[in-house]
């Protein structure tokens, strides 16, 4: 895995003793798109806490490439409200030159925002400004906590429509979390279930308008998702909740996988 930009190998993290990731093992190399998906609490978050060297590892390792430089987008902007702050100033703030700034503005189309206030952007606004934070970095990895939040369907179809057409123009390596277990980018190259281990990985299945899936799920899916199908020997509710065992041959958004318990 010499070429991977980052690899990691069996890793756990505990906390209080209790481990929160488990014996988790994932390369990523350039061009690669991964979606992390799982419940609240799976653990989606601490791992790339980890990716990013702000959480130790109890155990394994996390190897990154020589000089690597990562891009991170957070879910939303968490700043004070009565701190006068613009668009401008905020990518400033990041260390970048102001014509790295406006170029990265620009390819994430609001470089009309440039002078307002980022207390007064709208959620997709926000995400397109965040992405443009960690773009100007000209990352060789993308690493993205759920991106779509606070984002209308139609603004997250767009949203990683231009997160793939990033990954084709800087040739980098995407890595991004999701609470939604069933709906996952068709960008997405592969998709890892995470609930403290890795509980099946593999390619997201093409789109599908089956009336069973829209009736078990309530909605029919945007053009731009596609659904994960797989079979393992349990199921999980719409929250990615483990609820039961099942048998393989459903085709209404149980999911058909290997598990790598170790």
């Amino acid at each position: 895995m010499s070429d991977a930009l980052v690899a990691i190998d069996n890793l756990t993290v505990q906390f209080d003793g209790r481990p929160v990731v488990d014996r988790v093992s994932l390369s990523l190399h350039r061009g690669d798109i991964i979606t992390i998906i799982g419940p609240n609490g799976a653990g989606k978050t601490t791992l790339i806490k980890a990716i990013l060297g702000i959480q130790a590892a109890t155990s394994g390792r996390i190897m990154r490439a020589r000089d690597l430089v990562i891009g991170y987008v957070p879910q939303h902007l968490s700043l004070e409200s009565t701190l006068p702050l613009s668009v401008k100033r905020f990518m400033l703030l990041s260390g970048q030159p102001l014509s790295e700034c406006v170029s990265a503005l620009a390819r994430t189309g609001v470089s009309h925002l440039l002078n307002a206030s980022v207390h007064h952007l709208s959620g997709g606004e926000q995400q397109r400004l965040l992405l443009a934070r960690a773009l100007a970095r000209k990352p060789d990895l993308l690493v993205l906590d759920e991106p779509a939040q606070g984002v209308d369907i139609n603004g997250q179809a767009a949203l990683y429509d231009l997160i793939r057409q990033l990954r084709d123009e800087l040739n980098c390596g995407v890595i991004m979390i999701s609470h939604d277990l069933h709906l996952v980018m068709a960008a997405t190259d592969k998709v890892i279930c995470l609930n403290q281990h890795v509980c099946c990985s593999g390619h997201p299945a093409d789109i599908s308008h089956d009336p069973a899936f829209i009736e078990t799920f309530g909605r029919p899916v945007a053009e731009s998702l596609a659904v994960y199908h797989h079979h393992h020997n349990h199921s999980h509710d719409l929250h990615g909740n483990v609820v039961g065992s099942v048998h393989s041959g459903s085709a209404t958004g149980h999911e058909e996988c290997h598990h790598d318990h170790h």
